[in-house]
């Protein structure tokens, strides 16, 4: 590999309290592999790997924005040394743009620091190692102290370094090693010209836990001895470093460090807190208050609360079984100083790096529609600057952003006020994929079904989101209808707009459609902006209100109903008087109104006309016509079947008046006259039996009639003057025993009625229908108060 000129902003580094600070611009590392090698001068460059790191005082990590950072104790291995005051570090950094790190590219970058003020026993708690130092003045390992014995280590022993022992003290007893055999365990142990350090992993066999005022603490009870000739030298190198301590709330986190750690203070009553300092990164925070940390201490516990999300630290986004969420991350130091009568000053420095666990932050979906405009405006937040937009569905259609503002669709960030984003959609109600639905009356909802993918971190997590958004307005007119009459017919003008869309024409409960129209005889005439209908003034549907001599008053309903809820909404209706001199009204509950027109020379005397029975006689008359009504059970009216209907059968005639004359034959002087009434009823669709309750005036014509005028000639007729029919009352729900005909039965309302009905007519094309059953107090079908039993079959 070749040496190369460093790129400028690629590498930034400072000094801080014995810590040397590296870090790297991950901008111009993208796509590429690094590493780090220590620039040792007599022994060249060492590869820096975890085990070498732990041992030699050397951390590699990230901060919260995936910079590399590279950190080192001035105490460190490979570090020159100068009189315990200068210290300098080469690192070289390789670059390539493969795995294998062929090809690679080396940039060497040295570090200077200077640090002069070393406490008495100073202690650093790293991410990946302990490290006490204690001020002594103690022969050197050897007789170059600087970097020529530091780069033989732990290859190359001289024979000086041997005489260094360690004695550590656990639980399950003490241990005493060589220094050699201890830098196999992973330790580092050596002495400059003024300190003797120590240097430890976490969690090593000769390390136990201890919990201090709630924190755990990994603790190395340690005494260093030197013997030479003469002398014994004795060094407390215990080391003891929180290992825990961290808790979190939905809004804050907390970072505990005791106060006073007993094995490191050994008489208590001495203890002297002098300065606490906190710092983010490699800067001390002088004035925490002013970024909203707070820190707080008391005899047993020193305590750093962080907002999430506060200055120095970094939220990032985050998916976690499909749920969006962030972590927050934050690089914080401690540095405690204080004194005792037996070590005089300690400064204890505890470096950690807190990521707060996975915290749900479900987005939001904002329904800032605008009505008025007839345009949905839908937010979509809250999101961190690393979470961006890629792709939406609307109405289950997938769209690129492009595909999106191509077919008119609004996409647009927007920043909210607590350094959050969302996404603006604008979609118009009148788009083809937003969802229309006609509800209650005169409203329209509009629905709008966004499906966002979004793409989140810097690991381009995609993530998924649907949202539904409602608006109902009142934009739809109910037509209103028209409606006139001329001498045969009544008219009704209905606005076609959304007919058949949003609502459907009923007469009755049946649908009018043009096959219905045809059927019922109207006349359907549509134009670009009506359905005219023409319904004759004795057709199916029309509702005769006032039936009188030679008068009649006509209405005719169309019920507007929803299309899916089939509800009223209107009644349409045209209503109209008409002059007619003979007619023939068949109602449904067999009521038959006829207007009878009789010319005869002579004229007939038209109050002696009758129906087949003489007692009915004519309501009205005058001298050339008669009105008739009655029931078809009633005076004289016959009943037959043809094909699927029942044909009811009357007639009308004149009763003779005879004059004696001088010799026979008889003398007659009016003429003889006969009107044949017939009423059809389709047999499928009605029953006509014993009394109806409706009142005829108001009930819609069911069946057609026909007159026909006969001759006087005797015809032999078979009367039927009603189906055999038979209604029983039993006693109780066995039907064995039934109250005598005729016989007052007395009932309370809240008991029940059990009626028989049987049909004793046996020829097979009839056909048994219940349609109104009630009680009455009386034998008169039409008395009141009635109660019903059946209504409408």
């Amino acid at each position: 590999s070749a040496l190369y000129v460093l790129p400028p902003g690629f590498v930034e580094s400072s000094c801080r309290s014995r810590i040397f600070w590296m870090k790297l611009n991950k901008l111009l590392l993208q796509g590429k592999f690094f590493q780090l090698e220590i620039n040792d001068p007599y022994a060249g460059p060492v590869l820096l790997d975890e085990k070498l790191a732990s041992r030699c005082g050397y951390v590699l990590s990230e901060d919260m924005w995936g910079n590399p950072v590279f950190r080192a104790s001035v105490l460190g291995c490979h570090v020159a040394n100068e009189a315990d005051e200068l210290f300098s570090l080469t690192v070289n950094i390789k670059i390539s743009s493969f795995s294998s790190m062929r090809a690679a590219v080396t940039y060497t970058y040295p570090m200077y620091c200077s640090y002069s003020s070393w406490a008495s026993r100073e202690i650093v708690c790293e991410e990946n190692y302990m490290e006490v130092s204690v001020k002594t003045d103690v022969p050197a390992v050897s007789n170059d102290y600087t970097v020529a014995w530091m780069s033989a280590l732990p290859e190359t022993q001289n024979v000086a370094y041997q005489l260094w022992q360690l004695m550590f003290v656990s639980p399950s007893g003490r241990k005493r090693i060589m220094v050699s055999d201890a830098a196999k365990l992973g330790y580092s142990f050596n002495n400059t010209l003024s300190r003797v350090y120590l240097r430890a992993p976490y969690h090593s066999n000769e390390s136990h836990i201890s919990v201090v005022s709630g924190v755990n603490m990994n603790m190395v009870t340690s005494t260093s001895m030197y013997r030479q000739r003469w002398l014994l030298l004795l060094i407390d190198t215990t080391v003891s470093c929180p290992v825990d301590g961290i808790s979190f709330t939905d809004t804050t986190l907390t970072w505990t460090v005791p106060s006073v750690i007993p094995t490191l203070v050994v008489q208590e009553s001495t203890f002297l807190s002098k300065n606490i300092l906190m710092g983010v990164d490699d800067q001390v925070i002088v004035h925490p208050e002013e970024k909203n940390y707070l820190l707080e201490h008391n005899e047993t516990h020193i305590r750093i609360t962080i907002p999430i999300g506060a200055e120095g630290g970094k939220l990032k986004s985050s998916i976690s079984g499909g749920v969006y969420g962030v972590i927050y991350s934050i690089d914080l130091f401690l540095e405690h100083t204080w004194t005792d009568a037996d070590w005089q000053t300690t400064k204890y420095t505890v470096i950690k790096s807190i990521t707060t666990p996975f915290m749900p932050q479900i987005p939001t979906v904002i329904n800032n529609t605008l009505p008025e405009e007839r345009l949905f405006n839908v937010a979509f937040g809250h999101f961190l600057s690393d979470v961006s937009l890629v792709a939406i569905a609307i109405g289950n259609v997938p769209f690129t952003l492009r595909e999106a503002q191509h077919q008119g669709f609004k996409i647009y960030e927007t920043l909210f006020s607590n350094r959050t984003k969302g996404f603006i959609l604008e979609v118009s109600f009148d788009d083809p994929y937003v969802l229309k639905e006609y509800v209650n009356r005169n409203e329209t909802k509009y629905t709008l079904l966004v499906n966002y993918t979004m793409s989140v971190g810097p690991e381009m997590t995609l993530y998924y989101h649907s949202a539904e958004v409602e608006c109902v307005i009142a934009d739809i007119e109910l037509p209103e209808a028209v409606g006139y009459c001329d001498e045969e017919n009544l008219y009704l003008a209905i606005p076609t707009f959304g007919l058949h869309q949003y609502w459907n024409l009923y007469l009755h409960n049946k649908l009018l459609n043009r096959h219905v129209a045809l059927t019922n005889g109207y006349l359907a005439v549509t134009n670009s902006t009506h359905l005219i209908l023409q319904i004759p003034l004795f057709a199916v549907g029309v509702i005769y209100e006032e039936v009188s001599f030679q008068k009649i008053k006509a209405r005719f309903d169309v019920a507007l109903r929803k299309v899916r809820t089939m509800e009223t909404l209107q009644m349409f209706s045209v209503s109209c008087s008409f002059n007619s001199s003979a007619f023939i009204i068949c109602h449904p509950d067999g009521t038959i109104m006829i207007s009878a027109q009789m010319k005869t020379v002579p004229a007939i005397d038209m109050s002696k006309t009758k129906l087949r029975d003489s007692s009915c006689k004519p309501r009205e008359y005058n001298e050339g016509h008669a009105f008739f009504k009655f029931h078809v059970t009633t005076c004289g009216t016959s009943v037959r079947f043809e094909g699927d209907h029942i044909i009811y059968e009357n007639e009308i005639s004149y009763e003779k008046e005879t004059l004696p004359g001088q010799s026979i034959p008889t003398i007659t002087r009016d003429p003889d006259y006969r009107l044949t009434v017939l009423c059809y009823y389709r047999a499928k669709e009605t029953l006509v039996l014993g009394a109806f309750a409706s009142d005829p005036s108001t009930s819609p014509p069911f069946g057609s009639g026909t007159m026909v005028p006969r001759s006087n000639i005797a015809v032999y007729r078979r009367i039927r003057q009603a189906l055999n029919v038979v209604s029983r009352v039993s006693k109780d729900e066995s039907f064995v025993e039934f109250y005598e005909p005729n016989m007052a039965i007395l009932k309370r309302p809240v008991e029940p009625v059990f009626l028989e009905v049987e049909l004793k007519d046996e020829s097979p094309s009839i056909e048994l229908y219940l349609e109104n059953c009630w009680v009455t107090r009386s034998l008169d079908f039409n008395s009141t108060p009635r109660w019903n039993i059946t209504v409408d079959g």
